[in-house]
């Protein structure tokens, strides 16, 4: 859930339009590491510590501590904690994200629905710095509505890590005979499915040649206008 900030008016302006970014920096985390995190965050505002490994392990009903390090030492990895040495549990802390931003490139329009045309343009957007790990990146526009399910929706900007391959599950980015599209990525065996996020929308199968992965998405710009 996110929460937009309180925007004071004028009200000599005759004209009623706020303009913000919404910065979506949890995907490249899965679903139960976002939990974790979110489960921490909360705690941590709430009593001004962090819990001990026992509490995640029975808040999550998780079979033993060794499953709670793991979740841990990959929100560390990905760098939304800081673990203390000795895994002293009550001195786990978050790392705030914020300030700092990247110029990256446009690289033009994504369907989200049936393959389009990737369009070129000489343009650039500003993107936290903390959506971004090692490698190159580069943004996309959104046209459609079939990865709604993953908050994917028509007008937003998608930033993409350029890399060829992806892993089962992983939101990519697609050339499907020369049109871009973005889709759910799974591989069975010499075919590849790509799955929209929208039941009312089939998908698209392709085998080895026929397509090629541009980048797996990892984080999402969303302007909110309200008039």
């Amino acid at each position: 859930m996110f929460f937009l900030p309180d925007l004071e008016t004028d009200s000599k302006k005759t004209l009623d339009l706020y303009l913000l970014y919404t910065y979506i920096v949890f995907m490249n985390l899965t679903e139960k590491q976002q939990a974790v995190y979110q489960y921490l965050r909360a705690y941590i505002r709430e009593r001004g510590i962090s819990p001990t490994y026992d509490e995640i392990r029975r808040h999550f009903g998780l079979r033993s501590l060794q499953s709670v390090q793991k979740y841990l030492a990959q929100l560390e990895r990905k760098g939304y904690i800081r673990i203390p040495e000795r895994c002293r549990s009550r001195m786990i802390t978050l790392v705030e994200h914020g300030g700092s931003t990247v110029t990256l490139p446009m690289a033009g329009l994504v369907a989200a629905g049936s393959p389009i045309e990737a369009i070129e343009q000489q343009e650039f957007i500003d993107v936290p710095e903390e959506m971004l790990g090692s490698g190159e990146y580069f943004a996309l526009k959104v046209r459609g509505d079939s990865m709604v399910d993953e908050g994917i929706l028509g007008g937003d900007t998608i930033v993409v890590k350029k890399q060829a391959t992806a892993q089962n599950g992983q939101t990519v980015v697609a050339l499907v005979e020369g049109e871009a599209t973005v889709k759910k990525y799974y591989r069975k065996g010499d075919e590849v499915e790509l799955r929209p996020a929208n039941a009312a929308m089939a998908s698209i199968f392709v085998r080895r040649g026929e397509f090629s992965i541009q980048g797996v998405v990892v984080g999402l710009l969303r302007r909110y206008e309200r008039r």
